[in-house]
């Protein structure tokens, strides 16, 4: 793409820098990079074919919606979704218009900030063997899908492609960042989370639990709200007019694709060393469509 280099690909998002030579490689919007979501899906650590179709372009605007909500409780990195006018003109290019931002270059933290509010994935696996999330100790009896007595913070390690995340306690990450940075990510994490449930809640949505990123702005030293923010890929919404803990709830987001690798129908062994099949028309369709549905009945507008 013309004013940009491809510097890194993860499982679905591309990142470019600047490649302005008329101006000396240096962009007019200061140390910036451009994040552009593609189409692909993961699951299970392996990144899947065929893509999603518009899966990029609603994580993106999904994220955009977010990070307007949530203005008054952290600042963002985004800086610009301009389209271009001309090629090289260090706009975003017009062919990943809607699914790219130029956002502000960030020192990221290397943490997961996770809040969950309700019992599920690796958190319900650890309360059954330990009952406790993190070293965060919970009452007994809960089952999956149990809304916890207050939404609480499970960090992560970051892993590279293709590795786990593992959930680590508060005192991990006060160790490697200090007490006062861990505890300004825990606080912003969970008022993020809390202003998010809100919203999600007066839409009919639950948010399970979120996985946010934060970093450092070199410029200014404030904490910014990096990465995507409340997507399907980050974040758990379940509709909230079928929520039955004590079963696996439905849920807006690549559930369809995860059933489906897991299933006797696809010959997959998640346990080998295959890579996954390809994914079945319906099935692809079908996850499109709950990746439109979140974003629409979020917004309460039309992608």
């Amino acid at each position: 793409m013309p004013g940009w280099r491809h510097v890194y690909s993860g499982k679905v998002r591309d990142l470019y820098e600047p490649s302005l030579p008329a101006l000396g490689g240096a962009h007019p919007l200061g140390d910036v990079v451009l994040v552009v979501a593609s189409d692909r899906v993961s699951a299970y650590d392996h990144v899947l074919s065929p893509e999603i179709p518009d899966k990029g372009t609603a994580l993106t605007q999904l994220s955009l919606w977010w990070f307007e909500q949530l203005a008054d409780v952290v600042p963002n990195h985004v800086v610009s979704v301009e389209v271009s006018a001309e090629p090289g003109d260090g706009l975003v290019p017009d062919v990943v218009a809607g699914r790219a931002m130029i956002v502000r270059r960030l020192d990221m933290y290397p943490v997961e900030c996770v809040a969950r509010g309700y019992l599920t994935g690796s958190g319900l696996a650890e309360y059954r063997a330990s009952g406790e999330v993190t070293g965060i100790p919970l009452p007994p009896g809960l089952v999956d899908g149990s809304r916890l007595p207050e939404p609480i913070f499970t960090p992560a390690t970051k892993a590279e492609v293709g590795e786990h995340d593992e959930n680590v306690p508060f005192s991990a990450v006060a160790e490697r960042l200090g007490e006062d940075v861990a505890a300004r990510l825990r606080d912003l994490t969970l008022a993020v989370y809390s202003r998010a449930e809100e919203i999600a809640r007066g839409r009919g949505i639950i948010l399970a639990d979120t996985k946010l990123e934060f970093g450092v702005d070199p410029a200014t030293g404030e904490v910014v709200l990096g990465d995507e923010v409340l997507t399907p890929d980050s974040s758990r919404f379940w509709p909230a007019d079928q929520w039955q803990p004590g079963r696996s709830q439905p849920s807006f987001d690549k559930q369809f694709v995860r059933d489906w690798l897991t299933s006797p129908e696809s010959g997959w062994d998640r346990a080998g060393d295959a890579a996954p099949p390809s994914l079945p028309a319906d099935v692809v369709e079908r996850t499109r469509d709950r990746y439109l549905e979140a974003y629409e009945r979020l917004t309460g507008t039309s992608l």
